[in-house]
């Protein structure tokens, strides 16, 4: 079933896989598969499974050694990658058009044919271990598992992607296996592409690899989250900076309501010097280098971050104003011309993201993974544009609330 619009084209096999394709005029052609599944998806002897795989996934299949795999794609100028997350898992490439089959065959090979021979597995653990560490001495990537764990609690979503080392070191061929047939189903996979082909080549190559594959469907449905905690926690990391990060719960992927909050997430920490906090906190009295926001979206769930890094000095005096800008955005309303200043930067920015092809391929992949749809640009305008000084208060005073806040310090 192949479903065309003026910007992106669609393809659903009979198995349930799902094609997303954009063309453009680039020699470079940039494609992955996205499986719906991720750290949220292990029970508790798993926590670190699904990165894991990630990892293991290029070690070997029932035809190729580790170099082989690694070697399809480096040998002829291209990048093969991965990445893990909380809730999706992301192969992708990048390579010159003519070889694009080569990029499929391969994905296709790693993900129904994979080994994860001993051997291999035994020297990928220290390497991620070795990550692992390395992670612990980033304090700025860090404080944001550790607050996540105290958010979620018992809940799945509270697991480190990264895991722990002796879970890490318990995992074996069969298990790995077992995780892989029970989450990597044809239901749950997206193959995500944009470059410069024919679209009906690409769905006659990702037929031969992806679309011959049996049907298989997930057997276990996700744990909702029902509640999340407040907290206040400060943990002693010996650092020349106090870190801090404030958040609080937000909407889902599907609440219609996300749309007004990711525009005011961006007023008030995106990436421009004009940000409201950067404004008012590094412009107006250099009390830091960097602040930002961050609105992390789940399928049943969200969280509103606020990070900043200081001199121990003026931790208090910064979360003062950090609080008072939220005031602001919750009791002066936007004025109109304002307001339309906003929406163009938001969508400026989001244009030049997409600017860079592979950014775009990731973007339309994950949404199309989540809504079985993508936005054009056009969509995404009108919806933006359609947002009011209203609904920017109303949402804002739903969210920002004060009492709904955790904050976790790291001195």
């Amino acid at each position: 079933m192949t479903n065309n619009t003026e910007i992106y084209q669609y393809h659903r096999f009979a198995n349930g896989i799902r094609i997303v394709f954009r063309r453009n005029q680039s020699a470079v052609i940039h494609c992955g598969v996205y499986v719906n599944t991720g750290s949220r998806d292990e029970t508790p002897s798993e926590e670190g499974m699904a990165h894991f795989i990630e990892h293991a996934i290029f070690k070997g299949t029932q035809k190729r050694h580790s170099y082989h795999i690694l070697n399809r794609i480096d040998g002829v100028g291209g990048e093969l990658n991965a990445y893990t997350t909380k809730e999706e898992t992301c192969i992708y490439a990048s390579a010159m058009t003519q070889h694009f089959e080569r990029c499929i065959e391969l994905f296709s090979d790693i993900i129904f044919h994979s080994t994860f021979p001993p051997r291999e597995l035994a020297k990928e653990t220290e390497v991620i271990i070795d990550e692992i560490n390395s992670y612990k001495d980033t304090p700025s990537e860090l404080i944001f598992d550790d607050f996540e764990e105290l958010f979620f609690g018992d809940h799945s979503l509270a697991h480190n992607i990264l895991g722990k080392p002796r879970n890490i070191r318990k995992f074996n061929s069969q298990q790995l296996l077992s995780f892989v047939k029970k989450n990597y189903t044809t239901d749950r996979m997206v193959i995500s592409v944009v470059g410069n082909l024919d679209f009906r080549k690409i769905v006659h190559i990702c037929d031969k690899h992806f679309g011959v594959q049996p049907a298989t469907s997930a057997l276990t449905k996700r744990i909702p989250v029902t509640n999340t905690n407040v907290f206040s926690e400060t943990r002693n990391k010996h650092g020349h900076q106090v870190h801090a990060l404030l958040g609080c719960p937000a909407y889902s992927n599907f609440n219609d309501k996300r749309v007004v909050f990711t525009l005011i997430n961006n007023i008030l920490g995106g990436p421009a010097m004009t940000s409201r906090l950067n404004v008012a906190i590094r412009e107006k009295y250099g009390l830091c280098y960097n602040i930002e926001t961050q609105y992390s979206l789940f399928s049943d769930s969200g969280i509103f971050y606020i990070y900043t890094a200081m001199h121990p000095d003026f931790k208090d005096k910064i979360i003062e104003l950090i609080f008072r800008e939220l005031e602001k955005i919750k009791n002066v309303s936007i004025s109109t011309s304002q307001l339309h200043q906003y929406k163009m930067q938001f969508l400026g920015q989001m244009a030049i993201n997409n600017e860079q092809s592979l950014n775009e391929m990731q973007s339309i992949g994950k949404s199309f993974l989540i809504y079985d749809r993508v936005d054009t640009m056009d969509e995404i305008a009108a919806e933006t544009n359609a947002i009011t000084p209203q609904q920017i208060l109303d949402v804002a005073n739903e969210i920002l609330d004060k009492e709904r806040f955790s904050q976790l310090i790291y001195y």
